[in-house]
This record gives C-alpha cells, sequence and structure tokens, in this order.
C-alpha cells in the first residue's frame, strides 16, 4: 500500500512536469522552486477522547499541494466523517483529530508536491488511555521518521515482553465484528472477530485481549479464548448475569492497537416456578472475624415479577452437604451478618432466591497479646451498618486484652431513658462484631459494650450516638434521546444522596402495552446507557432503578415518550466525483450522493473548486444545487483543476468530500461517447440485481445507440460483458450471481462510431437479499375494484419515500396512476388500465439500504384482473341456485332461490307473470339471511298457476334475478304431481300403506306379499284378495303391528292374479295393488331360481327299470324356472328318449333304453335374472358302464304298497316297497331323519331280497311323522319319504290354503279305534292328481287314515307292468325326505 502511495505521487509529479513543459508558461515574477518544509511535524502524546493537532509550514512555486497520511496510506475522511478537518491557508497546513482513540496511534505523514519535485515530513501520535488500569503501547512500536524525531515518552515496565517475532509486524483489518449480543443465564455465547492479517505466517498471530467493562479477562473454565484460522473468538460457556457488560476485543498491529467493543446482555434463566424472580449475584464476604462474617450481594431486576419481598442466607461446613438456614424471616436488603461460627472451621454461603454463589471462609485463630488480667473496655463502638431490618455493631477489641479469651455483653438502652437492657443474654460473643435485629421504627438506641474473660468484666465501653437509617433513593429525570434506528440513548440525574451507589437498572416500555421490559440485567455504574435491541418506528418510554446494598430503589419517573429513529445529524460527505464532459472552458461534474443522509433528506450541495497550482479553494455556486450533476463554466483552458462538494441538510452543511482527481480542462472531441455515471442498484437479491445508470453528458459525433454491461468479481481483474448485444434503456437486471459474492460493474456506451469510455468503477455490491425483503403484490381492491400493486417496505425511516417507477422510469403521470403511502405501506392505484399500461414496474424506499422490488404486468394478468373489477365496480348477487321449485305435501308449492351471501338489509321481490305478489294467505314469503335462502310458497297451485316467475334481489349495490318458466308439459307435470300430494295428504289423514304391495322371496323359496301400514288403531281392519276372492287366513292380520304379509308357498303359474290389499275404519279406508303376472311374476321367478340354483346340490346318477335317471336336488323346483339340460354341449329337448321333468324338491332327465351314444358330460343350467347356476355329471366311467349293461337290474326300487291291517280292536299300518338291485341292496327306515330299530311296535322284514315292510302295531297319534326307507349297493341308493298323520275316524283330511305354509297339521290324539281290517291298496300307474280341498282320502272308513303321499319321489311302476315310467305330474307332491350329506 506505501509503495502504491509512492507511485502515485511520483506519476502525479511526472505528469503535472511534462503538462507544465509542453505548456511553457514563463514565470517572469519569480523562478520555481521545488517544495521545502519550514516547520516540520513534530510528534504528541495525548489522552483518549482528547483532540490532537498537527501542523507544518511549507513552501514553493507553484504552491505545493499537501496529502496527509497515517502509516503511508492517505487520510480518507469519508470513512470518519468529522473525525478530521483538513485545513490550508498561507503556506500552513493542519491536520486534526477531533476526538482521538488508542486506534489513532501510528506515523503521520504531510507530503508536499508541486511540479519541481515532493518532500514530506513525519510524526508520531502515542493516543494513551485516561484510565491506569491500561496504558498504551510502548514507543519503539511507533518510530520516527520525520525530518525532526521527537523524544517519546518512556514505555511502562508492566508491558509483558514481546516474542521472538514482535506482534507489531503485524498489519490487522477487522471484517466480521460481534454486534450487540443478547443471552440468558445458562445459554453458551460467542462472540467472533474474523480478520485480515499481514503477513498471514502460521507461526506469527496477534496477541488477542478481551476486555470486560475495561477489566481484562483470562482464560479459565468460565471463560474460553481462541485465536487462529483469521478468527478471534471469546466464549463464554455458562453465562451469568455478572457476564453483562462491554466487550472489548484488543490487539497489537503494525499501526498500535486495533480494537472493538460491543455490549452482551444477560436475561435471568426461566424460573423453576412461574413470577419468580431472578437470582441474586455478586455474592461476597466481607469483616471475616472469629465466628463472625458478613455477607453482601446484589439483588436482579425484577420488571413483571413483584416485589421481592425478602432473602434467605444458607451455610454449610466443609465437608458437609447439610445446609442450615442463617435467618428465620426473609431479610429485605442485600447484605447480612452471620454470628455463631466455630473458630478453626471453613463455610460456604448461599443467598435463596435462587441458587446463587458460595465462598469458602476458614477462621483462624488470632494470637493473644498481653499479659493483664481484667481486659480493658472496647474502643471506637459504632453502627457499621444500619438498615430497616437490622443494625450491625462493631467496635476495636480492647488493647491490650489479655492471654486469657475474652468475650463480649452489649447493652441496649432508649435515647433519654437511662435504662439499660441485656442483649446477647446467653449468648458467647466473641467477634467484635453484633447485629441487633427487631429495633422499633422512630426510636433512638443507644449501645455500650463490655469485655469479659475469666477474671472479670471490664468498664463499658463510651456509648455509641443515636443511629440514623439510610434508605436508597429513586434517581431523578431521565432523558431518552435519538441514537440508531434499533437504539436509544438514555441519560439520568443520580439521586441526591447514593448510599453506597452500586448501579442503576435500566428498563423500556413499548407504546401501547404496559408491560416492562428489562434493558440491563446487571447493575450499570454510569448515568447514561445506550439501549439495543429496540424496534425501529416504534415509541418507547424508559424509567430506571438505582441498586445499593439495602437493594432496589422506586422506580423514577418514565421518560418522555421517544420514536426510535436515527439521530439528525449533517450529512456525510457526497464522492465519486467524475468529469463527464469538457469543452475546454467549462467542465461538467457528476457525483454520488452521501452515504449517510443525516436523517434528513439532503437538498444542497456545494461545489468548490480551485487549480491545481493554487492553495485557495473557490466557491462555485452560492445558492444550492439541488441535483448530482452541474457544469462549472469560467475556466483556463489546459489548466487542472479539483473540486470537492460539500452535501447539505435539515441540520447543515456537513464535511466537504475528498478532491476529487486532476481534471484537464481540454476540449472533448472523441467520435464515441464519454462515460455514463452514476451508477445504482435496487432489487437485489440472493442470485440478482438490477443495475441502473444515467446517459453520458458528451454523446460523441451521434447519438448513443445503446451499453453494455460489464462485472467482475471482487478481487479479479477479469471483467465479462453481461449483455451480448447492446441494450437502449438504461437498466439491466443481472441474474446468475452467487449468493454472498461481491461485485463490481461498469457501463460503456456505444454509438454509431464505436463503444465510448467506461464509466467509473461501482461500489462493490454483495448480492445478498435484505433481512424480511418482500415483492410487489398486484391484486384489487374489494372495495373499490381499483387496480393496484403494493409494497411492505421491510426498513423504513421518517424521511423515506416511495419512488414508483415504469420501465425503471420515475411515473410523473397522475392521471393514470396515484401512489397512496401509510407508514411503510404503498400502493399504486391505477385509474382506468388498459394495454398502455403493461410493463416492468418498480418501487424504491430512500434513505434505507436498497429496498426495492419490481413486477411485470402482462396482459393475461390485466385482463384478469379486469374483470375481477368489474364484479366489483359492477356487483351482483351470486346465486348458489337459481329460482326453482319443488312440490310439498299438501299439493303446496314452493319456489325458492339460494345465495352465497346475502345480509340482513337485503331486500327483494317476487313477479308472476308481470306482476308482483306479496306475501298473503294464498302465498307467503320469507327468506333467511344466514343461509341465503328466500322463498315463496304457494298453497294452492291450480291451472291458472301456469306462467313465469321470475325474483329480483337487491343487496347494497349487488343486485341480480332468477326467472322460472312453468308453462306447456313442464307445467302439467308440476301440477300432476301437486295434485298427487294433495290427495296423498288427504289419504293420510286416516289409516293407510305407508308402502305399498311389494313381494320377497324367503330362503325356502316361499314368496312373501309384504305392505307397511299407518295411521292404524285397534278398530282398523286388513282383508287380503286375490281376483276380488277374499283370502283368509287362519291367522289374520295384525295392522296395529305396522306390516302385514301373505305368504304364497309352492309358487307357481296358478299363482298369478290380481292381488288386492284393504285397510279401513271410521276415519277412511286405503286399499294397495299389486299385479302379479307379466314382469313381476319374472322377477319372482327369477328370485326364486337364484336362491334355488344356489342350493342345486351336484347331479345324481340313479337306475330305474326303464333306465338311468339324473337328478339334481335343490330347496325348491317349479317348471317355470328357466333350466336347460346339456349332453356334450349339445341341450336336451324332451322326447321319449329323454323325458324332462322334476319335483317340487328336484329337477331330473330320464335317459330311456341307454345305449353306448348316451355316454358323455351331462349338465344342467339353472338361470336366474343375473347368473346362471350349472351343475355336471361324467357318464363315462367303468361303473356307468355296468349301469348301461343292466339297464333296470341294478340298485333301484319303486314305491312301495302300503295298507292298514285291522285286527280286532287294534290299528295296524304296514309299510310295503319293492326292491331292485344286483348285489342285494341294504334297506334302512327312518322316522323323522332317525333310524328305526325292529322292536315290538316296530316289525321290520325284507323278504327275498325284494319285499321291505315295516309293520307299526298299535297305532297312535304318537306314530305320526315323517318316514322314509333307503336303499343302498355300491353302485348307487334310493331314498324315499312319506308322511304318515294318525287321525280320529270321521275327520277330514286338511288340504294346503292360499296363504299357508305346507306343513303337516298337528293331529289330535288317537284314540283307540274299533278293531277292523284292511288290506292296503296297490297305486296305480295312473297319474294321482292331488285332492281336492275338503275331499276325502278314499281309505276305508276307520279311527285312521292312510296317508296317501302327495308327491312321489320316484313314481316308477315296477318291471313287471311291462310299462316306461311315466313323468310324474306338476301337482304331485314328493314324499322325499332331506337328503343327508
Amino acid at each position: 500500500m506505501l509503495q502504491s502511495t509512492h507511485r502515485q505521487v511520483e506519476y502525479i509529479a511526472i505528469q503535472q512536469e511534462a503538462e507544465m513543459m509542453s505548456a511553457k508558461k514563463p514565470y517572469p515574477e519569480e523562478l520555481g522552486r521545488s517544495p521545502d518544509f519550514l516547520v516540520t511535524l513534530r510528534s504528541h502524546t495525548v489522552w483518549e477522547k482528547l483532540p490532537v493537532k498537527l501542523f507544518c509550514t511549507v513552501q514553493g512555486h507553484p504552491t505545493p499541494v499537501v496529502k496527509w497520511l497515517k502509516d503511508g496510506v492517505v487520510i480518507n475522511r469519508l470513512k470518519a466523517p468529522g473525525k478530521y478537518m483538513m485545513e490550508s491557508k498561507y503556506g500552513v497546513h493542519s491536520l486534526v483529530i477531533s476526538r482521538c482513540e488508542v486506534t489513532d496511534s501510528g506515523l503521520y505523514s504531510a507530503v508536499a508536491t508541486n511540479l519541481h519535485g515532493s518532500v514530506s515530513t513525519e510524526a508520531t501520535i502515542l493516543v494513551k488511555r485516561a484510565r491506569g488500569d491500561e496504558e498504551p503501547a510502548p514507543p519503539s512500536l511507533f518510530p520516527c521518521q520525520g525530518k525532526r524525531n521527537s523524544a517519546l515518552p518512556p514505555h511502562p515496565t508492566h508491558i509483558p515482553a514481546l516474542s521472538n517475532i514482535h506482534h507489531s509486524k503485524l498489519d490487522i483489518t477487522l471484517l466480521d465484528k460481534f454486534g450487540v449480543t443478547f443471552g440468558s443465564e445458562g445459554e453458551t455465547v460467542s462472540l467472533t472477530c474474523k480478520m485480515i492479517l499481514n503477513p498471514d505466517l502460521a507461526n506469527l498471530q496477534p496477541e488477542v485481549m478481551w476486555y470486560r467493562d475495561a477489566h481484562l479477562l483470562k482464560e479459565s473454565k468460565w471463560v474460553e479464548m481462541k485465536c487462529g484460522g483469521g478468527a478471534a473468538q471469546l466464549t463464554l460457556p455458562h453465562l451469568n448475569k455478572d457476564d453483562e457488560g462491554l466487550y472489548t476485543i484488543r490487539m497489537w498491529t503494525k499501526s498500535g492497537t486495533t480494537e472493538h467493543s460491543a455490549y452482551l446482555f444477560v436475561k435471568d434463566a426461566a424460573a423453576q416456578v412461574a413470577g419468580a424472580p431472578g437470582a441474586p449475584m455478586d455474592l461476597k464476604v466481607h469483616d471475616v472475624n472469629q465466628d463472625y462474617v458478613f455477607l453482601t450481594w446484589k439483588a436482579p431486576n425484577i420488571t413483571t415479577e413483584g416485589p421481592i419481598i425478602g432473602y434467605f442466607i444458607d451455610r454449610r461446613e466443609s465437608g458437609s452437604e447439610a445446609w442450615v438456614q442463617c435467618n428465620d424471616s426473609p431479610v429485605k436488603i442485600c447484605k447480612y451478618p452471620v454470628n455463631g461460627l466455630t473458630l478453626g472451621h471453613s463455610y460456604h454461603f448461599r443467598v435463596l432466591i435462587k441458587l446463587g454463589g458460595s465462598r469458602e471462609i476458614v477462621l483462624h485463630q488470632d494470637d493473644l497479646e498481653g499479659h493483664v488480667k481484667i481486659p480493658g473496655p472496647p474502643t471506637n463502638l459504632h453502627a457499621s451498618e444500619t438498615n430497616n431490618s437490622f443494625i450491625v455493631l462493631s467496635w476495636d477489641p480492647p488493647h491490650p486484652r489479655g492471654r486469657e479469651p475474652v468475650w463480649y455483653l452489649i447493652e441496649k438502652s432508649v435515647a433519654d431513658s437511662g435504662a439499660w437492657q441485656r442483649l446477647n443474654t446467653g449468648v458467647l460473643l466473641k467477634s467484635p462484631r453484633y447485629p441487633v435485629f427487631d429495633l422499633e421504627d422512630g426510636k433512638q438506641y443507644l449501645f455500650r459494650v463490655f469485655t469479659v474473660n475469666k477474671y472479670g468484666t471490664s468498664e463499658a465501653s463510651a456509648p455509641a450516638g443515636p443511629i440514623k437509617k439510610q434508605e436508597p433513593q429513586a434517581p431523578g429525570q431521565v432523558v431518552a434521546t435519538r441514537n440508531s434506528r434499533t437504539s436509544a440513548f438514555v441519560q439520568w440525574d443520580p439521586p441526591k444522596n447514593p448510599n453506597k451507589l452500586i448501579g442503576y437498572y435500566i428498563d423500556a416500555c413499548a407504546a401501547g402495552t404496559k408491560t416492562w421490559v428489562p434493558c440491563n440485567h446487571k447493575p450499570y455504574k454510569h448515568t447514561r446507557f445506550v439501549v439495543h435491541g429496540l424496534t425501529g418506528g416504534e415509541t418507547y418510554t424508559f424509567r430506571v432503578q438505582a441498586v445499593n446494598d439495602s437493594g432496589l430503589s422506586d422506580e423514577s419517573q418514565e421518560s418522555a415518550p421517544l420514536l426510535v429513529e436515527a439521530a439528525l445529524t449533517t450529512p456525510s460527505s457526497p464522492y465519486g466525483i467524475t468529469l463527464l464532459s469538457c469543452d475546454g472552458e467549462s467542465m461538467t461534474l457528476g457525483w454520488k450522493r452521501p452515504k449517510y443522509s443525516g436523517g434528513s433528506k439532503v437538498n444542497a450541495y456545494y461545489i468548490d473548486q480551485r487549480e491545481v497550482s493554487d492553495l485557495h479553494w473557490k466557491e462555485v455556486n452560492v445558492p444550492p444545487i439541488t441535483e448530482r450533476i452541474a457544469k462549472v463554466d469560467n475556466l483556463k483552458a489546459g489548466a487542472f483543476y479539483e473540486f470537492k462538494i460539500k452535501a447539505g441538510n435539515l441540520a447543515g452543511v456537513g464535511l466537504a468530500s475528498e478532491p476529487s482527481a486532476h481534471f484537464h480542462c481540454e476540449a472533448w472531441d472523441m467520435a464515441e461517447p464519454g462515460p455514463s455515471h452514476d451508477l445504482s442498484f435496487c432489487e437485489v437479491r440472493n442470485s440478482s440485481l438490477v443495475i441502473q445508470w444515467k446517459a453520458p453528458v458528451y454523446t460523441g459525433q451521434s447519438a448513443v445507440t445503446g451499453y453494455f454491461v460489464d462485472m467482475r468479481k471482487v478481487g479479479s481483474a477479469e471483467w465479462t460483458t453481461m449483455n451480448e448485444a447492446a441494450v437502449a434503456h438504461r437498466y439491466l437486471k443481472v441474474s446468475g450471481l452467487e449468493k454472498g459474492e461481491t461485485y463490481v460493474f461498469r457501463v460503456r456506451a456505444t454509438n454509431a462510431e464505436g463503444v465510448g469510455k467506461a464509466s467509473d468503477d461501482s461500489e462493490p455490491v454483495c448480492a445478498k437479499a435484505l433481512p424480511g425483503t418482500k415483492e410487489i403484490h398486484c391484486g384489487v381492491d374489494e372495495e373499490t375494484g381499483d387496480i393496484y400493486m403494493s409494497f411492505e417496505a421491510c426498513e423504513f425511516t421518517e424521511i423515506s419515500k416511495f419512488v414508483w417507477s415504469k420501465s425503471y422510469k420515475e411515473i410523473s403521470d397522475t392521471s393514470r396512476a396515484t401512489t397512496e403511502t401509510k407508514v411503510n405501506h404503498s400502493k399504486l392505484i391505477f385509474a382506468n388500465p388498459d394495454e398502455a399500461d403493461l410493463g416492468t414496474y418498480s418501487v424504491a424506499v430512500t434513505e434505507t439500504d436498497g429496498v426495492s422490488a419490481s413486477h411485470t404486468l402482462t396482459a393475461e394478468d390485466l385482463e384478469k384482473m379486469l374483470e375481477l373489477s368489474y364484479a366489483i365496480r359492477h356487483p351482483i348477487v351470486p346465486l348458489k341456485t337459481g329460482l326453482a321449485y319443488e312440490i310439498l305435501e299438501r299439493g303446496r308449492v314452493r319456489f325458492w332461490v339460494q345465495a352465497l351471501k346475502l345480509s340482513s338489509a337485503a331486500s327483494y321481490r317476487f313477479i308472476v307473470n308481470d306482476k308482483e305478489v306479496t306475501s298473503s294467505e294464498s302465498q307467503k314469503i320469507s327468506h333467511n339471511a344466514a343461509s341465503g335462502i328466500i322463498e315463496m310458497v304457494v298453497e294452492r297451485f291450480t291451472k291458472e298457476s301456469e306462467g313465469t316467475y321470475t325474483i329480483q334481489i337487491h343487496d347494497g349495490k349487488a343486485k341480480t334475478q332468477s326467472s322460472l318458466v312453468l308453462v306447456g308439459d313442464v307445467f302439467k307435470a308440476a301440477l300432476k304431481e301437486a295434485e298427487f300430494q294433495r290427495k296423498e295428504y288427504i289419504r293420510k289423514q286416516g289409516p293407510h300403506f305407508q308402502e305399498y304391495i311389494s313381494f320377497h322371496v324367503e330362503e325356502d323359496c316361499t314368496v312373501m306379499l309384504v305392505c307397511k301400514v299407518a295411521n292404524v288403531k285397534k278398530e282398523t281392519t286388513f282383508h287380503w284378495f286375490k281376483d276380488d276372492e277374499e283370502i283368509v287366513l287362519d291367522v289374520p292380520a295384525n295392522p296395529m303391528s305396522g306390516t302385514c304379509s301373505l305368504p304364497i308357498p309352492l309358487f307357481s303359474r296358478k299363482d298369478q292374479g290380481i292381488y288386492k290389499a284393504t285397510l279401513s275404519d271410521d276415519r277412511g279406508k286405503d286399499a294397495s295393488l299389486f299385479d302379479i303376472s307379466g314382469k313381476v311374476f319374472e322377477d319372482i321367478i327369477n328370485d326364486i331360481a337364484h336362491i334355488a340354483g344356489s342350493s342345486a346340490s351336484e347331479l345324481m346318477l340313479q337306475c330305474t327299470p326303464e333306465g338311468i335317471r339324473i337328478q339334481c336336488y335343490m330347496k325348491y323346483y317349479t317348471e317355470e324356472m328357466r333350466t336347460h339340460w346339456f349332453h356334450k354341449e349339445s341341450k336336451i329337448s324332451s322326447s321319449e328318449k329323454m323325458r324332462i321333468g322334476g319335483t317340487s324338491e328336484m329337477a331330473w332327465m330320464q335317459i330311456c333304453e341307454p345305449t353306448e351314444k348316451d355316454k358323455g358330460h351331462y349338465s344342467i343350467e339353472i338361470l336366474d335374472a343375473k347368473t346362471s347356476h350349472t351343475r355336471t355329471f361324467d357318464l363315462s366311467g367303468q361303473g356307468k358302464a355296468a349301469a348301461f349293461a343292466e339297464k333296470r337290474n341294478r340298485t333301484a326300487f319303486r314305491i312301495c304298497d302300503f295298507a292298514m291291517l285291522m285286527r280286532f280292536d287294534v290299528l295296524t299300518l304296514s309299510l310295503t316297497c319293492t326292491v331292485w338291485g344286483d348285489p342285494s341292496p341294504e334297506v334302512t327306515w327312518f322316522k323323522n331323519e332317525q333310524e328305526v330299530v325292529s322292536d315290538d311296535h316296530n316289525l321290520i322284514s325284507f323278504e327275498s331280497g325284494k319285499f321291505a315292510s315295516l309293520t307299526i302295531k298299535t297305532v297312535t297319534s304318537e306314530d305320526s311323522g315323517k318316514y322314509s326307507i333307503n336303499v343302498r349297493n355300491k353302485y348307487g341308493g334310493e331314498f324315499v319319504e312319506i308322511t304318515v298323520s294318525v287321525y280320529r275316524e270321521g275327520e277330514e283330511i286338511p288340504e294346503p290354503k292360499l296363504g299357508q305354509m305346507t306343513r303337516p297339521a298337528a293331529p289330535p290324539k288317537a284314540q283307540a279305534p274299533p278293531p277292523q281290517a284292511a288290506k292296503s291298496p296297490t297305486p296305480s300307474r295312473a297319474k294321482s292328481p292331488t285332492p281336492p280341498v275338503g275331499a276325502k282320502s278314499p281309505t276305508p272308513p276307520v279311527g285312521a287314515k292312510s296317508p296317501t303321499p302327495t308327491r312321489a319321489k320316484s313314481p316308477t311302476p315296477p318291471p313287471s307292468l311291462g310299462s316306461k315310467s311315466p313323468t310324474p305330474p306338476r301337482s304331485m307332491k314328493s314324499p322325499t325326505p332331506p337328503r343327508k350329506k
């Protein structure tokens, strides 16, 4: 850096010399002389925070220009506005440092230069701290190299010796510095400061010193220090409130020292009990005696926890863990005397609000001196501590006191009473300290002390005078002033009577709240404090409390409310002065606004100029310049000029800028444009930014046609052009940046002649978005329908303004858009937006750190917002449902509409056929604002109601209407429905059907007709009819149950017809019809087929005398069911060869005279409405072949003959069957599915392998039941059942009726019939039709009738008859019992 400065100075000198030689300007009056210092600089040693002035006198011709340097670097006043003041008058040049700091120590130089050469002088400034605990660096760190060397003061002897490689060789620059930090008790906090070292060597690290409140910190388990890797770090692993304070890092550098300070605030840890105060701090032990110590501590800061009631003090001896409480009642002050200790023991103490610090005290026995026996009286009796809770008496032991141990007696007396009272009765007091408690307020006491040993008691000491109590007082007036955007400066008057003041607590309260927040948690000793961590733009009130040994004082009076904003000062200096154009007689200058505005808008600029050869500055303008570009006239062609500029605001005019570079007043005649200027940045984000600039003042020989933007990273010399083609506008959005990287930009203008001169380099800009950055929101105002863009600034000051731009040109046409601003919110409202308003809009907030954003308004977005705007400005009541109607009971018609939202102030009207209708008896109109429903109920809907219905709704500004047309077929349908509902209402006034007749099929395939009735009573009658003939049920229907049903067992085609149910009483009647035919009949059959098909068994083979029969059992079978038989996938039709039939319990197919062709795969398919049920049988195996060979002679039998035999007075029943089979089958008889065993009552016989019989002797009613016979051999078997019922002689045998389930009637008890014999008749081959209801069986008239089976399982006649087996009729009931699986 030093070499660079020397080169610059040499370059300037050579350039000026060359210019002077070319000008060949004569000096008739005086010959040129090089600069020469008549008075050189001298060194100074000053105290910190005091001003110092360096001055020198120089002569030469032309008049030399003087530059000031510190440690070889040109002093830049912009880096510290107001710190440096430079003056030059009549050859005397001075540098004033207004407020010295330790870092200002160093080597200062003044370099004088003119056309004939340069000369310099140097001096050292040493800045010392005013406190004695820290001295400046030794003189050896600042060698003096000027013409004159001043003797420096000797350095202090306590400075530690430096290492072999001296730390002063380092040049240290602090980068990321720790700021104001907040922590809580128990947390870990690290303060880190990053730096750049030059040279950066591993074995050459800086000596880092850390201070807290100007006290040097040392490394311990509570303080950890690290330095290396370009960073210094201080870590506090376990914070407590004593760690709060001002932390300073200080390091020796080549130029002296560098340092940085910031405050650390430590808050109370979270209380274990809600509302409990924080822990006391700084527990200390004082005045240690033989059996007495005195403890002090500091009170915590409290705001919302409530007042502290007091403190408890505990002690424990070393080696023990048992704590003993020292005071029975809480002490209200922050000190306490502890007596009654044991000589030579060690103790620990703690103060209980929360665990505090502890101290270990070791008491030592003093050597006794003297040879007297009776000691003398104590001396210097006084009250060492006085407060509201106790008084501590102190005295000096007697001298001499003798070698024997002594103790003391204390007495007290109320002033002017003359009566003395012994205090320590029974207590052996050995220490010259004694606390006295329980004194009455408002009284004055006298005390005296006696010395006692084993030889006697001394005289009384001189009495101590009356004691005055000292109470802490509140601080005086509190004044708060602005400091920065997030802090305030608070100062106050100290209490009139400090009373051993420890410090102060400062509290803050935000406006609009009643919550006081502590600003510090450790007593602060001074009467001024900077409160950090405040919210900018908020208003705060402050108060202060004093802290002393007695605790906290009352709160001070509150300060006046303060709006937290930066303090108002003069602005900093402008910078970046640039020459924009020159015509040989004038120059056009441009510059950049001050970095710091001083809290007020910069509204004035003042320019000073001088020739390089002149010492005096001349004012260019007296009236202020408001723009940052100005033309300076009346200049000399060929001369060199330099300029400096001052900025002004409401607070005044700030410091002048650094002098500009030397500008040559020479007319520009190049063809290319001049430099662009005033480069600025906005919308800085993590990966992009927008750069703007102003057009060149000098355009060259043709107009500017575009611009190129170049960029480079800081630290790199390589420029990259960001746009391939020149842009015509003066802004460019640069993307693809790296977050956290710093960049520099420049702009080059171009015209038809080429690319012109590049602008000055921009300021470095870091690609990192500001915290809390927000973007522009585009929307439509819900109240007015205005289309707007809004922006909320994350940073704002009192003087900040929102600047809205389109295409980065400030919007000035208020006819198209206006702005509204409220604090940190701003809106750009469009008047009548159209295509001309499309484009990119941006907003920037002045007096902030680059708060800005942009938004592009597209045609698509504008179209959507225009639609929404129109809807808001021309509002309609949104309807959830348009006008509709519904038919209510009694034939009323309800017209209704529902709105999405409806206010209570909404109005509406119904219009029917162009006539408004109002609410009346014939139509009732109402609405519900909560649900948004408006309705009109027409009581009588007639033919006159045909027409158009309309509703009109008004709700505030919104309105809508909806219409409904009821004419033609639509009206007829509505009228028909209304009349039906009216009749239904009348019908339901009496007994009526709630549900009309319907059917369902039970699991046993019984068809049930069901209906539900309502509004019935006991007198209500119910009847079933079929084809107008009443159906009489065994058990009459019960309407009171609510449901009536009619069972139809064994449903078939004969059950078709019209069924009717009637319901009546004195209130009226109702009827329900159900037509079982057509589609209904098919549906019933399909439901039966579904249940029957699901229950179908696998196909079985049965050999009969005529051939082979394949059969399938199921719950119910009727020929109306759709069933198909297949042989080898060919459908089989019924014929003489293959007969198809069935009974109520099975379906079968008879193969007569089977041959080899009849072998193969057989299947039956049972169809319902949805599915098919298939069962198969393979008639191809060897066993089946044998069946074909035998045809009729294997495993077959026919239904037995049965008759009744009468023997005298006993009736005997014989059941006989003829059985065929080879090999001979086994025969088993069953009764009610239980095997019958042959005995005296039941006699079983099987004769000649053909005739099987069961003879029942002495028949009674108990013999009624279902009998069955099962015959089986290795080829198969057969199972046949028959029902036997025993009746009294002369009774009719009942037949099943419609509406009854098929079940045997309960037989009456058997009576002994007269003895009578009868033969069992042989069944004929003819069909046996079901006897009519009421017909008697053709059996002999005896007491018990022969139970002829209603259906034969196997009606095949015996082979001896020589006839084929006829197909059993549909009407016959199968006597076969359920099969056992």
